[in-house]
């Protein structure tokens, strides 16, 4: 079909091509990566705030490789979070030749949105989620029979926790596009989607009790805005079925229209034999 770019080319011409944007794709990982790498203590110093805002003012670490080590983690978490739209936009620039212009309309509003909903997903992590978990956690500070107990975070232990909540809250901020991605697939429908919304709200807290610490309000603060994305992935398919079906309906109004035209009237007012007597 000519809606299909051209794309016959040999097997061989396809992995020459996909080599060469993951050549492209290393070389701006490795070149962000340096960069993050210089600026890893200003980075490492942005995510210690909500410890700071939750009263811990110390932190160490006990392996003398360790904050060596925990730099370098940074700096290769900020590189990758920086060169994700060169990343989607290599993957989407090899796959696109392959696909219809349709498919292409269909999927590329999907691509775009990814980041826009990670990015979401880490902030409210960053700015609801985190301090609300470290002012629980580091709750247990005290003394207990007689002893004092200190929370004294490790900078490893602390890096994880970041990136575990960074990841888990901006992973799961993705099920909207993930269910709208299947449906348009015809994997699911939305009316099974209205159906299995009382499953759905078992898995967000399900999700949620693995991704956040073991607290009632931690749990709550990201099973609601699942619960919320999953209801406006519902409302998004439901209106672009509508949009769908009102664009049917105005191109089967046209075609209908030019069908009831008849053919232009011949010069010479309609007769045939032109404007001469007959």
């Amino acid at each position: 079909m000519n809606d299909i770019d051209d794309s016959k080319a040999p097997l061989l011409d396809h992995l020459i091509e996909l080599r060469r944007r993951l050549l492209w794709s290393l070389a701006v990982l490795f070149v962000l990566f340096f960069v993050s790498f210089f600026f890893a203590k200003e980075i490492f110093a942005f995510l210690v705030q909500p410890l700071l805002a939750a009263g811990q003012g110390r932190i160490i670490f006990t392996d003398i490789f360790e904050a060596f080590f925990v730099e370098v983690k940074i700096a290769l978490f900020a590189a990758l979070m920086l060169g994700f739209p060169f990343f989607a936009t290599q993957m989407w620039k090899f796959v696109a030749p392959g696909l219809y212009r349709q498919e292409k309309r269909a999927l590329l509003p999907f691509l775009l949105a990814t980041p826009v909903f990670f990015l979401g997903g880490a902030a409210f992590a960053y700015y609801v989620a985190m301090p609300w978990a470290l002012h629980f956690l580091l709750g247990f500070q005290g003394e207990v029979g007689g002893v004092q107990q200190d929370a004294l975070p490790g900078v490893g232990n602390y890096l994880s926790f970041c990136t575990r909540f960074l990841f888990g809250f901006g992973v799961a901020f993705l099920l909207p596009i993930l269910m709208m991605l299947l449906e348009r697939a015809g994997l699911v429908r939305r009316e099974q989607l209205v159906k299995g919304r009382r499953y759905a709200i078992v898995g967000a807290f399900a999700i949620s009790a693995v991704l956040t610490p073991p607290d009632a309000i931690s749990q709550f603060m990201l099973a609601i805005p699942l619960i919320a994305l999953y209801e406006l992935a519902i409302l998004a398919i439901r209106v672009t079925h509508w949009r769908r079906q009102r664009g049917e309906e105005s191109a089967e109004a046209s075609e209908g229209a030019q069908t009831n035209e008849g053919p232009e009237s011949p010069p010479g007012g309609g007769r045939v034999g032109g404007s001469g007597p007959i």
